[in-house]
């Protein structure tokens, strides 16, 4: 019994040294990569900001649609079928319609097709052109490469805009550090013309 009130005193007294070597750990790791919080802060914005939804394709489980990790915000694959824009029934109060893998989206804007995050140097953001202001700015106007042609549904841009150039360099940040996976992924197809009376 005397050898079993002997221990606790021991683990009481081996806490605080176990607290302070855990914290001298923690300290060097972040000296050691500085940008590790402002990483971790941009991937918990990607994936509350729901970007993988669109971005990530998916493939069918025993729950329906899941996002396929092995392409992990790769964008519509470069390898799908050719698509058209949907054409609702007359009367239909269906306007938007999407394919399988959840990467393509038909609406009144025509055919939408999310881009490819990842930071590969030839199909994706880490391409020579995107830049870290030009990913802000294209979040913030909603036009691709902060210019050109308009960003599409169901991209949400104007929510991301709102976000804080600290947040949305934390989302550059995060997507420079996953896999990089070549695809190019189709510019969109415009809505069909208007039929001529």
């Amino acid at each position: 019994m005397a050898h079993r009130f002997k221990v606790i005193p021991l683990l009481v007294l081996s806490l605080p040294l176990a607290l302070v070597l855990a914290h001298c750990a923690q300290q060097a790791n972040a000296a050691a990569n500085p940008n590790a919080a402002k990483i971790e802060r941009g991937r918990m914005l990607v994936i509350g900001g729901a970007c993988h939804d669109c971005h990530t394709p998916k493939k069918f489980g025993p729950k329906g649609p899941e996002p396929d990790m092995d392409r992990m915000l790769s964008g519509h694959p470069a390898d799908s079928p050719a698509l058209t824009p949907y054409q609702p029934a007359p009367g239909s109060p269906w306007v938007v319609a999407t394919t399988a893998d959840l990467t393509a989206w038909s609406g009144p804007w025509g055919v939408s097709f999310p881009a490819n995050l990842t930071p590969d140097k030839v199909t994706g953001l880490r391409s020579g052109v995107w830049t870290e202001a030009l990913f802000i700015k294209a979040l913030r106007t909603g036009k691709h490469m902060g210019t050109s042609r308009d960003i599409l549904p169901p991209m949400p841009w104007n929510f991301y805009g709102k976000l804080s150039d600290d947040d949305l360099k934390a989302i550059w940040a995060y997507l420079g550090t996953i896999k990089p996976i070549h695809n190019q992924v189709p510019d969109p197809i415009p809505p069909p013309a208007p039929a001529s009376k």
